[in-house]
């Protein structure tokens, strides 16, 4: 992702609860990097576990992916990068 691409969609991002002092723990992975493996699944209509080892692990990308599009932000995040 260029560093354009990302400066339209890093605010869209929920901020984790732990950052906003509402507990938890802080996640392990970069949302560029996850964003960035999201994009690369749909690209590629691979299958989530078929996710190459540079990205994080698939599950931890699927998890932001079902989270992400339950808050309506998949969308709108191919809408603003379109």
């Amino acid at each position: 992702m260029r560093d354009a691409e990302w400066a339209a969609v890093r605010e869209m991002i929920p901020k984790p609860a732990w950052a906003e002092g509402r507990g938890g723990r802080p996640e392990e992975y970069c949302h560029r990097d996850i964003l960035d493996a999201i994009r690369y699944v749909v690209d590629n209509g691979v299958k989530w576990p078929a996710l190459p080892a540079d990205y994080p692990p698939w599950k931890a990308v699927h998890r932001f992916f079902t989270r992400w599009r339950k808050q309506g932000l998949i969308g709108e995040f191919h809408d603003r990068l379109r």
